[in-house]
């Protein structure tokens, strides 16, 4: 077999819905979006492609599966989010979703991954755009309403107490 070669800078985005299902459109808007670097399923290997999130404002793309051959993602742009939109998982990390594993995502920016299957994509089970959860308080805003409130009274005398 000879080999692939793919000029990434002017392959065209095309629309992921074939793969991740009709939820890829959210309204009339390609929010999943892939370049397929090879496909060699036909001959018994797997299928690479880079695909890009890109999640509305305000919002985060929650993506459920499950791994039917051996998944390897390497997230070059962007990254996984907490469901307030913090990052979780940042470029340059690197996952392994076994054949046979559950698996899930956030993703609140712009995210793109390459992706390398050692036979059949994953199984999306579900797709959804949901609104961002509440911000994580910090540890000081933790403490309980009168404390905060008393410390927020005697940090504006000053020191002079």
């Amino acid at each position: 077999m000879a080999s692939t070669h793919v000029d990434i800078e002017n392959a065209e985005w095309t629309p992921g819905a074939p793969f991740y299902g009709p939820a890829a459109i959210y309204h009339g808007k390609e929010i999943i979006q892939l370049k397929v670097l090879s496909d060699r399923r036909q001959e018994g290997g797997g299928i690479a492609w880079l695909v890009k999130a890109s999640p509305p404002p305000g919002k985060l793309i929650k993506i459920v599966a499950v791994a039917l051959s051996d998944e390897h993602v390497f997230n070059l742009e962007g990254g996984r989010v907490t469901k307030a939109g913090q990052p979780a998982r940042g470029s340059g990390g690197y996952t392994l979703n076994p054949k046979g594993q559950p698996h899930s995502a956030l993703i609140g920016t712009e995210t793109v991954a390459l992706v390398i299957y050692r036979g059949e994509p994953d199984e999306i089970t579900s797709l959804q755009v949901v609104d961002l959860g509440p911000h994580p308080r910090t540890r000081h805003d933790r403490r309980p309403d009168a404390e905060r409130r008393l410390g927020a009274r005697s940090a504006g005398r000053g020191g002079d107490q």
